[in-house]
């Protein structure tokens, strides 16, 4: 039962015991204390008594005398009522009493030690005589040649020194009770307060979420990052950190980790930009040196309803990748493309062969051979080249597509490539990415111009370093805005009812994968270098 009460009942419970049990112990202690205090006063106020009357000469001459009863018990029984004290018993060196404060045991042997008293030393103790337990003591007296001659004995019941330690008992008691009433009050407040925050949950049960969030943060796809009120980065996940380039924080975060500031982190400046502003995000992209991301971007408030009483406490950023899905997109432009060349290309074969069928018909063969192995050795020699030189099947792919998409577009393609270029060094689709994305720009670039040429020049020969130059016959970009061309949304291309501007993301992506691969890339006028290690 116990198991299933919220933190803050769990904490009440346990603010009120140990406040009970601070109170008993309080308690105890100090009626102990109160109990030694009596007892001690009670001691020093009979002993002062006892020796009082050991050195008053009445009761000297009164031990002596033929019948010391007559001459002391009435002065012993106003000195009980003058001292406030229960008892002053007088006797004979043999324990006889000659006063009492029960007229009856007058002439009765003495209960208790008096052996010391003998000796001729004053003590106290606490006995049980004919009027119950007492504190009492027992003093000596003696004569003008130091010899004992009687006893005196005075002392204060133990039911009187309980009457005095209950007044003091019952302040304890009052104050004990006044700091139980405050203790509650305040693990009440305290537990009003955990109720609230926690929702009313269990320590079990926030084990168990705080387990599973932990599985999910660390879990999921896509990159969470968690902020304050201040901006600053309270928790970011796996994802996030793979994402944009930040340590990985451990499963179990240290209890005394704290918010991070932006400015401590390394983060790249587009993605800093997003984190320090204050809007609600929905679907935006952000391009990074390395990815493409969608950001999304929504404030935390408190309290399980969100209601009026909610209070911001925070935004929640997540991070999708769209790097992998634009490049696709990228490739399927150029899968397109080439395609429509093909088909042009089919059309055009198909008329050369109507052409070259008629010739024959004609009877003109030498015409018809001619014409039909014109075109047929320029991209055969190129074919050729291409197949006993590079290995890598994807690059071979794509400088054939693009060479039949060039024929297509009426541009010169040439390829400059060493005897040898081996494959498997480096990923397929960041080569589609780099080469295809230069080269459809170079396209672009020289398209409508009087003899258009694109030139692509691969040198392997290095086998640490590939490195890939494009260039075209164009004027090239303006040196003023090289170092723009490869952020997101830059493009130099004119605009056209089928290629609006302002959406330019080929270059971006270039310089996402070289960056990705560990390389660099330049531009001088309209050649763009790109050196990649392998």
């Amino acid at each position: 039962m116990i198991r299933r009460w919220s933190i803050a009942a769990k904490l009440f419970a346990l603010q009120l015991v140990v406040i009970l049990a601070l109170t008993a112990a309080a308690v105890l202690l100090s009626w102990a204390d109160a109990r030694a205090d009596v007892e001690r006063d009670a001691a020093a106020r009979s002993l002062a008594v006892a020796e009082t009357l050991a050195q008053d000469p009445f009761v000297q001459d009164g031990v002596q005398s033929a019948d010391p009863t007559a001459a002391l018990q009435p002065y012993a029984v106003d000195v009980m009522r003058a001292a406030g004290i229960d008892f002053v018993t007088i006797m004979g060196p043999d324990r006889i009493r000659f006063t009492h404060r029960d007229p009856a045991e007058i002439g009765k042997p003495f209960l208790g030690n008096i052996d010391r008293a003998l000796a001729g030393e004053a003590f106290t103790e606490t006995y049980t005589g004919t009027l119950g337990p007492s504190v009492r003591a027992v003093v000596p007296i003696e004569d003008d040649t130091g010899e004992v001659v009687a006893l005196v004995s005075a002392g204060i019941t133990v039911s009187a020194t309980q009457v005095v330690l209950g007044t003091r008992i019952a302040t304890v008691l009052l104050a004990a009770a006044a700091a139980l009433v405050i203790g509650a009050l305040a693990s009440w407040a305290l537990s009003r307060y955990l109720r609230r925050v926690t929702w009313g949950r269990g320590a079990e049960e926030m084990s168990r979420m705080f387990a599973y969030y932990e599985g999910v943060l660390h879990s999921i796809g896509e990159g969470l990052v968690l902020q304050n009120t201040n901006r600053d980065v309270v928790l970011y996940n796996d994802r996030a950190a793979e994402l944009l380039g930040l340590p990985t924080l451990p499963r179990r975060q240290a209890p005394d980790a704290r918010p991070q500031p932006l400015a401590r982190l390394t983060l790249p400046e587009p993605m800093r930009a997003v984190l320090a502003a204050d809007d609600v995000a929905v679907d935006e992209i952000v391009i990074t040196p390395t990815h493409v991301l969608v950001v999304d971007r929504d404030r935390i408030v408190s309290g399980p309803d969100g209601g009026a009483s909610a209070r911001f406490i925070g935004t929640v950023t997540t991070l999708r990748d769209h790097t992998r899905l634009q490049e696709l997109t990228g490739e399927l432009a150029t899968m397109t493309t080439l395609s429509d060349a093909l088909r042009s290309q089919a059309h055009e074969f198909a008329n050369r062969l109507h052409t070259i069928i008629a010739l024959i018909e004609l009877d003109r063969p030498a015409e018809a051979a001619e014409l039909a192995t014109s075109e047929l050795a320029i991209s055969q020699q190129l074919a050729d080249r291409l197949l006993t030189a590079v290995e890598e099947p994807v690059l071979l792919a794509l400088l054939l597509g693009k060479s039949a998409q060039a024929a297509e577009r009426g541009i010169g393609f040439e390829v400059g490539i060493p005897s040898r270029i081996g494959g498997g060094s480096l990923p397929p689709q960041e080569l589609i990415t780099v080469v295809g994305n230069l080269i459809d720009n170079a396209f672009d670039a020289v398209a409508g111009t009087p003899d258009p040429v694109v030139s692509v020049d691969i040198d392997g020969d290095d086998p640490g370093l590939l490195l890939i130059e494009v260039s075209d016959s164009g004027a090239g970009p303006d040196p003023a805005a090289a170092e723009g061309l490869f952020e997101f949304g830059a493009t130099t291309k004119t605009a056209t009812d089928a290629r609006p501007t302002g959406r330019g993301i080929g270059l971006a992506l270039v310089r996402q994968s070289v960056a990705r691969l560990g390389g660099r890339i330049t531009v001088d006028g309209s050649r763009f270098t790109v050196e990649l290690p392998r």
